[in-house]
């Protein structure tokens, strides 16, 4: 399903994406509200299911904030795609099932408004807007099945033979 790409720079860290002004919400509706808001302070009231995030290099970097990508999967955003990720923010997104694909490529080329559509498996990135078509590594199998799963203890719950929904 296509979205629009709202498109961001380099080194967007963890305050930025998740303000700690707000770490005592406990909600991730209450806290998705405020996502993206040192960066821009209309992404999560103009966001919409499906869009997709396009950043530069070492996005997610500064502090291990789990909440940083909950906010993110909360609003909708379909797939965070940047030149890089920081490792940190990178497991905690695989680990509560936020989709991300790093492609250099497709952070230079997609411009915020494009519409884009993204095909994990194959690590396929197309820009509806201009044309272009962007390669990205896809995603290891056992990582896509975490991210299928919605997170690491839904794929946890799932190999046990316990219900994943009930995670």
């Amino acid at each position: 399903m296509p979205g629009r790409a709202w498109k961001f720079g380099d080194n967007i860290d963890t305050d930025r994406i998740s303000p700690g002004r707000y770490a005592s919400l406990t909600d991730p509706q209450e806290y998705s509200e405020h996502c993206l808001e040192g960066v821009d302070p209309s992404f999560a009231k103009n966001a919409s299911h499906g869009d997709v995030i396009v950043a530069g290099e070492n996005f997610g970097c500064g502090s291990s904030r789990e909440r940083a990508p909950v906010s993110i999967k909360a609003i909708g955003i379909s797939c965070v795609i940047a030149s890089s990720f920081a490792r940190t923010f990178l497991r905690n997104s695989i680990n509560i099932g936020l989709p991300i694909l790093e492609c250099p490529e497709a952070s230079e080329g997609i411009e915020s408004g494009d519409l884009v559509d993204v095909d994990l498996a194959i690590g396929r990135i197309s820009d509806l807007t201009t044309g272009y078509e962007f390669r990205a590594k896809p995603i290891p199998e056992f990582l896509a099945e975490i991210m299928a799963a919605g997170g690491l203890v839904g794929w946890a719950r799932i190999r046990l033979g316990l219900d994943p929904s009930r995670a």
